[in-house]
Protein backbone atom coordinates (compact mmCIF):
# COMPACT_ATOMS: atom_id res chain seq x y z
CA UNK A 1 0.00 0.00 0.00
CA UNK A 2 1.58 3.29 -1.06
CA UNK A 3 1.45 6.53 0.93
CA UNK A 4 -1.39 8.10 -1.07
CA UNK A 5 -3.63 5.03 -0.74
CA UNK A 6 -2.69 4.78 2.91
CA UNK A 7 -3.83 8.34 3.63
CA UNK A 8 -7.00 8.05 1.55
CA UNK A 9 -7.87 4.84 3.35
CA UNK A 10 -7.90 6.52 6.73
CA UNK A 11 -11.34 8.04 6.38
CA UNK A 12 -13.47 8.82 9.36
CA UNK A 13 -12.24 5.77 11.24
CA UNK A 14 -8.78 7.18 11.80
CA UNK A 15 -10.14 10.52 12.99
CA UNK A 16 -12.53 8.76 15.35
CA UNK A 17 -9.68 6.81 16.91
CA UNK A 18 -7.43 9.84 17.22
CA UNK A 19 -8.67 10.77 20.69
CA UNK A 20 -8.01 7.26 21.97
CA UNK A 21 -4.51 7.21 20.48
CA UNK A 22 -3.90 10.59 22.05
CA UNK A 23 -4.10 8.93 25.43
CA UNK A 24 -7.64 9.87 26.45
CA UNK A 25 -8.44 6.47 27.87
CA UNK A 26 -8.82 6.47 31.64
CA UNK A 27 -5.44 5.17 32.89
CA UNK A 28 -7.17 3.52 35.86
CA UNK A 29 -9.63 1.56 33.72
CA UNK A 30 -9.73 -2.16 34.43
CA UNK A 31 -11.91 -3.17 31.50
CA UNK A 32 -10.87 -3.96 27.96
CA UNK A 33 -12.18 -2.12 24.95
CA UNK A 34 -13.98 -3.70 22.00
CA UNK A 35 -15.72 -6.49 23.91
CA UNK A 36 -19.44 -6.67 24.55
CA UNK A 37 -20.77 -8.38 27.63
CA UNK A 38 -23.22 -11.19 27.00
CA UNK A 39 -24.10 -14.70 28.05
CA UNK A 40 -21.05 -16.76 29.02
CA UNK A 41 -21.80 -20.50 29.04
CA UNK A 42 -20.64 -22.52 32.03
CA UNK A 43 -21.01 -26.01 30.56
CA UNK A 44 -20.10 -25.87 26.87
CA UNK A 45 -16.29 -25.55 26.93
CA UNK A 46 -14.53 -27.59 24.24
CA UNK A 47 -12.05 -30.15 25.59
CA UNK A 48 -9.48 -32.21 23.78
CA UNK A 49 -7.59 -35.27 24.92
CA UNK A 50 -3.94 -35.70 23.97
CA UNK A 51 -2.00 -38.89 23.34
CA UNK A 52 -1.07 -38.84 27.03
CA UNK A 53 -4.73 -39.05 28.05
CA UNK A 54 -5.02 -35.61 29.65
CA UNK A 55 -8.37 -33.91 29.01
CA UNK A 56 -7.57 -30.25 28.50
CA UNK A 57 -9.77 -27.22 27.90
CA UNK A 58 -9.17 -25.76 24.44
CA UNK A 59 -8.84 -22.37 26.14
CA UNK A 60 -5.83 -22.30 28.44
CA UNK A 61 -5.07 -19.45 30.83
CA UNK A 62 -1.70 -17.88 29.99
CA UNK A 63 -0.22 -16.21 33.06
CA UNK A 64 2.42 -13.99 31.44
CA UNK A 65 0.25 -10.83 31.48
CA UNK A 66 -1.47 -10.88 34.86
CA UNK A 67 -3.31 -7.75 36.04
CA UNK A 68 -1.42 -5.18 38.08
CA UNK A 69 -2.66 -2.65 40.62
CA UNK A 70 -3.94 0.47 38.90
CA UNK A 71 -3.46 3.16 41.56
CA UNK A 72 0.24 3.63 40.88
CA UNK A 73 2.41 6.11 39.01
CA UNK A 74 4.96 3.43 38.16
CA UNK A 75 5.23 2.04 34.62
CA UNK A 76 2.87 -0.90 34.25
CA UNK A 77 5.61 -3.55 34.22
CA UNK A 78 6.93 -2.29 37.59
CA UNK A 79 3.61 -2.34 39.43
CA UNK A 80 2.63 -5.00 41.96
CA UNK A 81 0.38 -7.79 40.75
CA UNK A 82 -3.27 -7.41 41.70
CA UNK A 83 -3.77 -10.65 43.63
CA UNK A 84 -7.44 -9.98 44.33
CA UNK A 85 -8.17 -9.56 40.62
CA UNK A 86 -6.03 -12.60 39.77
CA UNK A 87 -8.07 -14.67 42.22
CA UNK A 88 -11.30 -13.35 40.71
CA UNK A 89 -10.24 -14.15 37.16
CA UNK A 90 -9.03 -17.62 38.16
CA UNK A 91 -12.28 -18.42 39.96
CA UNK A 92 -14.30 -17.27 36.96
CA UNK A 93 -12.20 -19.30 34.54
CA UNK A 94 -12.54 -22.42 36.70
CA UNK A 95 -16.31 -21.97 36.94
CA UNK A 96 -16.57 -21.73 33.15
CA UNK A 97 -14.53 -24.79 32.26
CA UNK A 98 -10.94 -23.54 31.89
CA UNK A 99 -8.73 -26.17 33.52
CA UNK A 100 -5.18 -25.42 32.25
CA UNK A 101 -3.00 -22.62 33.71
CA UNK A 102 0.35 -21.85 32.07
CA UNK A 103 3.13 -19.93 33.80
CA UNK A 104 6.94 -19.75 34.08
CA UNK A 105 9.56 -18.59 36.60
CA UNK A 106 10.34 -15.43 34.64
CA UNK A 107 6.77 -14.32 33.86
CA UNK A 108 5.67 -11.03 35.42
CA UNK A 109 9.22 -10.38 36.63
CA UNK A 110 9.35 -13.70 38.52
CA UNK A 111 6.02 -13.14 40.30
CA UNK A 112 3.57 -15.14 38.18
CA UNK A 113 4.15 -18.58 39.70
CA UNK A 114 3.65 -17.35 43.26
CA UNK A 115 0.50 -15.41 42.34
CA UNK A 116 -0.99 -18.40 40.53
CA UNK A 117 -0.03 -20.69 43.37
CA UNK A 118 -2.10 -18.51 45.69
CA UNK A 119 -5.04 -18.34 43.28
CA UNK A 120 -5.12 -22.02 42.30
CA UNK A 121 -4.45 -23.52 45.75
CA UNK A 122 -7.90 -22.28 46.81
CA UNK A 123 -9.35 -25.00 44.56
CA UNK A 124 -9.04 -28.81 44.73
CA UNK A 125 -5.77 -29.86 43.06
CA UNK A 126 -7.59 -32.38 40.88
CA UNK A 127 -9.71 -29.60 39.32
CA UNK A 128 -6.91 -27.88 37.41
CA UNK A 129 -3.78 -28.59 35.37
CA UNK A 130 -0.53 -26.63 35.84
CA UNK A 131 2.03 -25.98 33.12
CA UNK A 132 5.29 -24.25 33.98
CA UNK A 133 8.77 -24.14 32.50
CA UNK A 134 12.50 -24.38 33.07
CA UNK A 135 13.60 -20.80 32.36
CA UNK A 136 17.32 -21.49 32.86
CA UNK A 137 18.40 -18.90 30.32
CA UNK A 138 21.41 -17.42 32.11
CA UNK A 139 24.86 -18.82 32.83
CA UNK A 140 23.98 -19.05 36.55
CA UNK A 141 20.68 -20.87 36.17
CA UNK A 142 21.84 -23.13 33.31
CA UNK A 143 24.06 -25.14 35.64
CA UNK A 144 22.75 -28.47 36.89
CA UNK A 145 22.40 -27.11 40.42
CA UNK A 146 20.78 -23.88 39.28
CA UNK A 147 18.29 -25.70 37.05
CA UNK A 148 17.29 -28.16 39.76
CA UNK A 149 16.88 -25.30 42.25
CA UNK A 150 14.64 -23.50 39.75
CA UNK A 151 12.50 -26.61 39.36
CA UNK A 152 11.95 -26.98 43.10
CA UNK A 153 11.23 -23.26 43.45
CA UNK A 154 8.45 -23.68 40.90
CA UNK A 155 6.88 -26.48 42.94
CA UNK A 156 7.08 -24.34 46.09
CA UNK A 157 5.67 -21.20 44.51
CA UNK A 158 2.83 -23.10 42.84
CA UNK A 159 2.05 -24.90 46.11
CA UNK A 160 2.03 -28.34 44.52
CA UNK A 161 4.04 -31.55 44.67
CA UNK A 162 3.65 -32.40 40.97
CA UNK A 163 3.36 -30.61 37.64
CA UNK A 164 0.88 -31.71 35.00
CA UNK A 165 2.96 -30.22 32.17
CA UNK A 166 6.56 -29.02 32.20
CA UNK A 167 8.45 -27.30 29.37
CA UNK A 168 12.01 -26.53 28.44
CA UNK A 169 11.56 -22.79 28.04
CA UNK A 170 12.42 -20.73 24.93
CA UNK A 171 14.16 -23.47 22.98
CA UNK A 172 15.85 -21.79 20.00
CA UNK A 173 17.17 -18.63 21.65
CA UNK A 174 20.86 -17.72 22.24
CA UNK A 175 22.30 -16.90 25.65
CA UNK A 176 25.43 -15.56 27.33
CA UNK A 177 27.99 -18.01 28.70
CA UNK A 178 29.88 -17.68 31.98
CA UNK A 179 32.58 -15.67 30.24
CA UNK A 180 29.99 -13.23 28.89
CA UNK A 181 30.46 -14.42 25.33
CA UNK A 182 27.36 -14.95 23.21
CA UNK A 183 26.38 -18.57 22.61
CA UNK A 184 24.37 -19.36 19.49
CA UNK A 185 20.95 -20.98 19.88
CA UNK A 186 22.16 -24.55 19.32
CA UNK A 187 25.03 -24.21 21.77
CA UNK A 188 22.66 -22.64 24.29
CA UNK A 189 20.23 -25.57 24.00
CA UNK A 190 22.98 -28.11 24.60
CA UNK A 191 24.43 -26.14 27.51
CA UNK A 192 21.03 -25.65 29.17
CA UNK A 193 19.69 -29.17 28.82
CA UNK A 194 22.20 -31.75 27.58
CA UNK A 195 25.73 -31.02 28.79
CA UNK A 196 24.52 -30.53 32.37
CA UNK A 197 22.41 -33.72 32.34
CA UNK A 198 19.18 -31.84 33.09
CA UNK A 199 17.17 -33.41 30.29
CA UNK A 200 17.81 -36.89 31.70
CA UNK A 201 17.05 -35.59 35.20
CA UNK A 202 13.69 -34.23 34.01
CA UNK A 203 12.89 -37.55 32.37
CA UNK A 204 13.57 -39.19 35.74
CA UNK A 205 11.14 -36.76 37.40
CA UNK A 206 8.54 -37.80 34.84
CA UNK A 207 9.13 -41.45 35.71
CA UNK A 208 8.61 -40.56 39.39
CA UNK A 209 5.36 -38.71 38.61
CA UNK A 210 6.63 -35.32 39.77
CA UNK A 211 6.26 -34.30 36.14
CA UNK A 212 3.28 -35.84 34.36
CA UNK A 213 4.12 -34.59 30.84
CA UNK A 214 7.39 -33.16 29.47
CA UNK A 215 7.77 -30.87 26.48
CA UNK A 216 9.35 -27.64 25.27
CA UNK A 217 8.38 -24.16 24.12
CA UNK A 218 9.92 -22.89 20.90
CA UNK A 219 11.13 -19.47 19.72
CA UNK A 220 13.83 -18.48 17.29
CA UNK A 221 16.21 -20.76 15.41
CA UNK A 222 14.25 -23.44 13.55
CA UNK A 223 17.37 -25.62 13.42
CA UNK A 224 17.10 -26.02 17.17
CA UNK A 225 13.40 -26.92 16.85
CA UNK A 226 14.35 -29.62 14.34
CA UNK A 227 17.15 -30.86 16.59
CA UNK A 228 14.85 -31.06 19.61
CA UNK A 229 12.36 -33.06 17.56
CA UNK A 230 15.16 -35.43 16.53
CA UNK A 231 15.37 -36.37 20.23
CA UNK A 232 11.72 -37.49 20.27
CA UNK A 233 12.63 -41.17 20.08
CA UNK A 234 14.71 -40.76 23.24
CA UNK A 235 12.69 -38.20 25.19
CA UNK A 236 9.15 -38.82 23.91
CA UNK A 237 7.92 -35.25 24.01
CA UNK A 238 4.40 -35.08 25.46
CA UNK A 239 3.66 -31.58 24.14
CA UNK A 240 5.32 -28.66 22.34
CA UNK A 241 4.35 -25.00 22.63
CA UNK A 242 4.50 -22.90 19.44
CA UNK A 243 3.46 -19.40 18.41
CA UNK A 244 0.47 -19.90 16.11
CA UNK A 245 -2.17 -17.66 14.54
CA UNK A 246 -3.42 -16.89 11.05
CA UNK A 247 -0.55 -14.44 10.41
CA UNK A 248 2.20 -16.69 11.77
CA UNK A 249 0.83 -19.61 9.76
CA UNK A 250 2.73 -18.41 6.69
CA UNK A 251 4.36 -15.10 7.64
CA UNK A 252 6.27 -15.64 10.92
CA UNK A 253 9.70 -15.45 9.30
CA UNK A 254 8.84 -12.46 7.13
CA UNK A 255 7.64 -10.48 10.17
CA UNK A 256 11.13 -10.50 11.69
CA UNK A 257 13.53 -7.77 10.63
CA UNK A 258 16.20 -10.10 9.27
CA UNK A 259 13.97 -12.92 8.13
CA UNK A 260 15.39 -15.19 10.85
CA UNK A 261 12.50 -15.13 13.29
CA UNK A 262 10.34 -18.09 14.22
CA UNK A 263 9.56 -20.56 11.47
CA UNK A 264 6.06 -20.37 10.06
CA UNK A 265 3.61 -22.19 12.30
CA UNK A 266 2.35 -24.21 9.32
CA UNK A 267 5.76 -25.93 9.26
CA UNK A 268 5.96 -26.29 13.04
CA UNK A 269 2.47 -27.70 13.34
CA UNK A 270 2.93 -30.20 10.52
CA UNK A 271 6.20 -31.47 11.98
CA UNK A 272 4.51 -32.06 15.33
CA UNK A 273 1.41 -33.61 13.76
CA UNK A 274 3.55 -36.10 11.83
CA UNK A 275 4.94 -37.30 15.17
CA UNK A 276 1.56 -37.19 16.88
CA UNK A 277 2.85 -34.71 19.48
CA UNK A 278 0.08 -32.59 21.06
CA UNK A 279 0.41 -28.89 20.21
CA UNK A 280 0.09 -26.07 22.72
CA UNK A 281 -0.48 -22.62 21.17
CA UNK A 282 0.89 -19.30 22.42
CA UNK A 283 0.32 -15.80 21.02
CA UNK A 284 -2.99 -16.55 19.26
CA UNK A 285 -3.43 -12.76 18.99
CA UNK A 286 0.18 -11.98 18.05
CA UNK A 287 0.75 -10.00 21.23
CA UNK A 288 -2.74 -8.47 21.05
CA UNK A 289 -2.27 -7.06 17.54
CA UNK A 290 -4.92 -9.33 15.99
CA UNK A 291 -7.54 -7.98 18.40
CA UNK A 292 -7.19 -4.50 16.86
CA UNK A 293 -6.78 -4.75 13.11
CA UNK A 294 -6.33 -2.21 10.30
CA UNK A 295 -9.53 -0.79 8.83
CA UNK A 296 -9.58 -3.04 5.76
CA UNK A 297 -9.51 -6.20 7.90
CA UNK A 298 -11.94 -4.88 10.50
CA UNK A 299 -14.47 -3.98 7.81
CA UNK A 300 -14.29 -7.42 6.20
CA UNK A 301 -14.67 -9.37 9.46
CA UNK A 302 -17.40 -7.13 10.87
CA UNK A 303 -19.36 -7.36 7.63
CA UNK A 304 -19.36 -11.14 7.96
CA UNK A 305 -20.12 -11.33 11.71
CA UNK A 306 -20.79 -7.91 13.27
CA UNK A 307 -21.51 -9.42 16.68
CA UNK A 308 -18.16 -11.23 16.92
CA UNK A 309 -14.96 -9.69 18.26
CA UNK A 310 -11.92 -9.49 16.02
CA UNK A 311 -10.08 -11.63 18.56
CA UNK A 312 -12.58 -14.47 18.22
CA UNK A 313 -11.58 -15.00 14.58
CA UNK A 314 -7.97 -15.57 15.53
CA UNK A 315 -8.91 -17.94 18.34
CA UNK A 316 -11.09 -19.94 15.97
CA UNK A 317 -8.17 -20.24 13.57
CA UNK A 318 -5.68 -21.21 16.30
CA UNK A 319 -8.03 -23.93 17.53
CA UNK A 320 -8.94 -25.15 14.05
CA UNK A 321 -6.12 -27.69 13.64
CA UNK A 322 -7.02 -31.05 15.22
CA UNK A 323 -3.64 -31.66 16.95
CA UNK A 324 -3.94 -28.38 18.88
CA UNK A 325 -4.64 -29.41 22.45
CA UNK A 326 -4.98 -25.97 24.02
CA UNK A 327 -4.70 -22.30 23.04
CA UNK A 328 -3.10 -20.14 25.72
CA UNK A 329 -4.29 -16.58 26.18
CA UNK A 330 -2.97 -13.96 28.55
CA UNK A 331 -6.33 -12.63 29.76
CA UNK A 332 -5.69 -9.50 31.81
CA UNK A 333 -9.29 -8.28 31.80
CA UNK A 334 -12.56 -10.04 32.54
CA UNK A 335 -13.83 -9.10 29.07
CA UNK A 336 -10.93 -10.97 27.48
CA UNK A 337 -11.75 -14.04 29.50
CA UNK A 338 -15.48 -13.91 28.79
CA UNK A 339 -15.03 -13.38 25.07
CA UNK A 340 -12.59 -16.28 24.78
CA UNK A 341 -14.84 -18.59 26.79
CA UNK A 342 -17.70 -17.78 24.43
CA UNK A 343 -15.49 -18.51 21.42
CA UNK A 344 -14.62 -21.99 22.69
CA UNK A 345 -17.98 -22.85 24.29
CA UNK A 346 -18.14 -24.65 21.97
CA UNK A 347 -15.46 -24.08 19.33
CA UNK A 348 -17.02 -23.68 15.87
CA UNK A 349 -14.57 -24.82 13.17
CA UNK A 350 -13.84 -22.37 10.38
CA UNK A 351 -15.41 -23.02 7.02
CA UNK A 352 -13.00 -23.26 4.07
CA UNK A 353 -14.15 -19.82 2.91
CA UNK A 354 -13.58 -18.29 6.36
CA UNK A 355 -10.11 -19.78 6.58
CA UNK A 356 -9.25 -18.50 3.11
CA UNK A 357 -10.46 -15.02 4.10
CA UNK A 358 -8.23 -14.96 7.20
CA UNK A 359 -5.20 -16.11 5.24
CA UNK A 360 -5.87 -13.40 2.65
CA UNK A 361 -6.05 -10.80 5.43
CA UNK A 362 -2.76 -12.18 6.76
CA UNK A 363 -1.12 -11.73 3.36
CA UNK A 364 -2.02 -8.04 3.35
CA UNK A 365 -1.41 -7.48 7.06
CA UNK A 366 2.15 -8.80 6.78
CA UNK A 367 3.00 -5.78 4.60
CA UNK A 368 2.18 -3.28 7.36
CA UNK A 369 5.39 -1.72 8.82
CA UNK A 370 4.81 -2.83 12.40
CA UNK A 371 7.29 -3.90 15.07
CA UNK A 372 6.80 -7.65 15.75
CA UNK A 373 6.65 -7.19 19.52
CA UNK A 374 4.32 -9.44 21.53
CA UNK A 375 4.71 -7.50 24.82
CA UNK A 376 6.21 -10.54 26.53
CA UNK A 377 8.26 -8.19 28.78
CA UNK A 378 11.39 -10.37 28.50
CA UNK A 379 13.39 -7.25 27.60
CA UNK A 380 12.40 -5.52 30.82
CA UNK A 381 13.43 -3.86 32.96
CA UNK A 382 15.61 -1.63 30.82
CA UNK A 383 18.58 -0.35 32.85
CA UNK A 384 17.91 3.14 31.47
CA UNK A 385 14.18 3.13 32.19
CA UNK A 386 12.94 2.79 28.60
CA UNK A 387 9.43 1.30 28.41
CA UNK A 388 10.24 -0.86 25.38
CA UNK A 389 6.94 -2.81 25.12
CA UNK A 390 4.90 0.33 25.80
CA UNK A 391 6.65 2.28 23.04
CA UNK A 392 6.21 -0.52 20.51
CA UNK A 393 2.56 -1.03 21.48
CA UNK A 394 1.77 2.66 20.97
CA UNK A 395 3.63 2.76 17.66
CA UNK A 396 1.86 -0.37 16.39
CA UNK A 397 -1.49 1.06 17.41
CA UNK A 398 -0.67 4.21 15.47
CA UNK A 399 0.00 2.10 12.37
CA UNK A 400 -3.13 -0.01 12.91
CA UNK A 401 -5.39 2.98 13.44
CA UNK A 402 -3.97 4.91 10.50
CA UNK A 403 -2.44 7.68 12.60
CA UNK A 404 1.00 7.37 11.03
CA UNK A 405 2.23 7.75 7.47
CA UNK A 406 5.77 6.64 6.88
CA UNK A 407 6.57 9.55 4.52
CA UNK A 408 5.60 13.20 4.42
CA UNK A 409 2.53 13.76 2.29
CA UNK A 410 2.35 16.27 -0.57
CA UNK A 411 1.16 19.81 0.03
CA UNK A 412 -2.54 20.37 0.44
CA UNK A 413 -5.23 18.40 2.24
CA UNK A 414 -3.16 15.21 2.40
CA UNK A 415 -0.35 17.01 4.19
CA UNK A 416 -2.75 18.65 6.63
CA UNK A 417 -4.30 15.25 7.34
CA UNK A 418 -0.88 13.72 7.83
CA UNK A 419 0.19 16.44 10.26
CA UNK A 420 -3.05 16.26 12.26
CA UNK A 421 -2.92 12.51 12.67
CA UNK A 422 0.78 12.45 13.50
CA UNK A 423 0.21 15.18 16.12
CA UNK A 424 -2.48 13.01 17.73
CA UNK A 425 -0.05 10.10 17.72
CA UNK A 426 2.66 12.17 19.46
CA UNK A 427 0.22 13.54 22.06
CA UNK A 428 -0.80 9.98 22.81
CA UNK A 429 2.85 8.94 23.00
CA UNK A 430 3.53 11.44 25.78
CA UNK A 431 0.48 10.23 27.70
CA UNK A 432 0.91 6.50 27.12
CA UNK A 433 4.68 6.49 27.74
CA UNK A 434 6.00 9.04 30.23
CA UNK A 435 8.77 11.36 29.08
CA UNK A 436 11.32 9.63 31.30
CA UNK A 437 10.56 6.25 29.67
CA UNK A 438 10.60 7.20 25.98
CA UNK A 439 12.89 6.03 23.20
CA UNK A 440 15.32 8.95 23.49
CA UNK A 441 16.65 7.40 26.72
CA UNK A 442 17.98 4.34 24.87
CA UNK A 443 21.79 4.38 24.64
CA UNK A 444 22.01 1.26 22.48
CA UNK A 445 23.64 -0.92 25.16
CA UNK A 446 22.05 -4.02 23.62
CA UNK A 447 21.08 -5.72 26.90
CA UNK A 448 17.54 -6.20 25.58
CA UNK A 449 18.72 -8.03 22.45
CA UNK A 450 19.68 -11.15 24.37
CA UNK A 451 16.19 -11.74 25.71
CA UNK A 452 13.89 -10.91 22.79
CA UNK A 453 12.21 -14.10 21.52
CA UNK A 454 11.12 -12.27 18.36
CA UNK A 455 14.73 -11.35 17.38
CA UNK A 456 13.84 -7.64 17.17
CA UNK A 457 16.71 -5.18 16.81
CA UNK A 458 15.28 -3.16 19.68
CA UNK A 459 17.76 -0.23 19.74
CA UNK A 460 17.37 0.21 15.99
CA UNK A 461 13.59 0.22 16.19
CA UNK A 462 13.60 2.64 19.12
CA UNK A 463 15.84 5.02 17.16
CA UNK A 464 13.50 4.83 14.17
CA UNK A 465 10.45 5.59 16.33
CA UNK A 466 12.26 8.46 18.04
CA UNK A 467 12.88 10.08 14.65
CA UNK A 468 9.12 10.48 14.20
CA UNK A 469 9.23 13.31 16.71
CA UNK A 470 11.36 15.39 14.38
CA UNK A 471 9.29 14.98 11.25
CA UNK A 472 7.21 17.97 10.12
Amino acid sequence: MDRRDFLKGLGAGAVATAALAAGCKNPNATQAEGFELGEVPTDKMTYRTGTHGERVSLLGYGCMRLPVVQDSDLPEQERDLDQEQINRLTDYAMAHGVNLYDTAPRYCRARSEKAMGIALSRHPRSSYLIDTKMSNMSAETATREGSIEMFHQSLERLQTDYLDFYMLHCVGLPMRGKDGARMDAMSAFKARFEENGILEWLMEQREKGVIRNLGFSYHGDVNVFDYALSLHGKVHWDQVLIQHNYVNWRHAASLSEDGNGDANSEYLYNQLAERDIPVFVMEPLLGGRLASLPKFATDELKALAPEKSLASWSFRFSGNQPRVLTVLSGMTYMEHLQDNIRTYSPHVPLTPDEEAMLLDIANRYADFPMVPCTSCQYCMPCPYGVDIPGIFAHYNKGINDGLLAMDDADEGEERRTYRRLRRNYLIGYDRAVGLEHQADHCIGCGKCLEDCPQSINIPQQLARIEKLKGKN
